[in-house]
């Protein structure tokens, strides 16, 4: 069951927002007046500057079998912008605090919430998935979900940074345990998470090997500090490339948030190694042989978002210069549509932002 969607005290207060009431294409898309959101007793109103997209907003415009959404529903999990109204019970934040929003979204009660899991809370909710998000002027969210920004800090690099990099640090260092001086083999160079990937492992003190298809996106993972890139549109077996650029060794860690490309990175993997994933862009079904697995002693690790702690760790990092998004293009929120057909057609490098005033 959904938590219920936040409205407002005073059912006059409208917003601008971008909005679907059906799935389809990026047409469906509208830019209109909607009634504003009111903080409950342990929420906060967060007056949003920007907005971020994510695969995630595709997926859920284009609807998938099953899905239930309270319509007419707001894309939207990254955000950032100054507090406007905090619940009664709400005393850690004031209006005009700058803050960017944690997206994931645990009940804060259940046994995983309490021992610091909360992305894997019994009733989990994604903002901008499930619940409605951060394609509009206002949006409101649990106070533990906000993360206080330094006075000065850009509200679009915060939103661009805040889903992709708590994703990025929780399931390559949380999950995947990469160490310094290991070597990451990460599958696509364009993508936010992929590109925070690069970021975080070259701060963790691993190789990067970057596999593309184009030769603009492997240059600017180049310029991240990828040490190899592999261009897929080149090179036959880009699997048998990555094992050779190790010396025949292998690869001591793969992310492959693609899922059809299983069998190409666990081909890559040395003994021992570990495929983590966040996603599956390519489809949801997977075929691999097992045999990789127990001969080679493979570990395939699942990942979503990240607790509250490693969200703070990534922002701390973000705040003081040591992590930063890669940056696309920055639309008006009137042109979320032309933003959204951007991220589908896979042209973009890095996180495309919307601005909303």
């Amino acid at each position: 069951m959904l938590p219920p969607t936040p409205t407002g005290a005073s059912k006059n207060q409208l917003m601008k927002a971008v909005l679907f009431r059906k799935h389809g294409g990026p047409e469906v898309l509208e830019y209109v007046d909607f009634p504003a959101p009111v903080p409950a007793r342990d929420q906060v109103l967060v007056r949003l500057r920007f907005a971020a997209l994510n695969r995630m907003d595709v997926a859920v415009r284009q609807g998938w079998p099953g899905i239930k959404l309270e319509l007419p529903h707001i894309n939207g999990a990254d955000g950032a912008g100054e507090v406007a109204a905090v619940g009664e019970a709400v005393s850690e934040f004031s209006t005009g605090d700058r803050v960017v929003i944690n997206a994931n979204i645990g009940c804060g009660q259940c046994e995983m919430c309490t021992s610091g899991w909360d992305n894997r809370c019994h009733n989990w909710h994604l903002l901008g998935e499930t619940v409605r998000g951060t394609y509009a002027e206002f949006v409101c969210v649990p106070a533990r979900q906000l993360y206080r920004l330094p006075q000065v800090f850009d509200f679009k690099i915060a939103a661009a940074a805040a889903l992709v990099f708590q994703t990025a640090w929780h399931s390559l260092i949380t999950r995947g345990a990469l160490q310094a001086g290991e070597t990451v083999l990460i599958v696509g160079a364009g993508g936010g998470v992929n590109t925070a990937c690069i970021s975080v492992a070259r701060l963790q003190g691993a190789r990067v090997v970057v596999v593309g298809s184009s030769s603009q996106k492997l240059d600017r993972a180049k310029s991240l500090g990828a040490d190899v890139v592999i261009n897929r549109a080149e090179v036959r077996d880009w699997s048998k490339a990555a094992f050779e650029a190790t010396d025949k060794r292998g690869v001591d860690v793969v992310v492959d948030n693609v899922g059809t490309t299983f069998m190409e990175s666990l081909r890559a993997l040395r003994k021992g190694g570990r495929l983590v994933t966040v996603g599956s862009s390519g489809g949801p079904m997977v075929e691999i042989d097992n045999r990789y697995l127990f001969y080679r002693h493979i570990s395939i690790i699942g990942s979503t978002m990240s607790p509250l702690s490693d969200f703070r760790t990534a922002m701390d990092l973000v705040t003081a210069g040591k992590l930063s998004p890669s940056m696309d293009m920055t639309c008006e929120l009137p042109a979320a549509a032309e933003a959204q057909r951007r991220l589908e057609s896979g042209a973009h490098f890095g996180k495309i932002t919307l601005d909303i005033g």
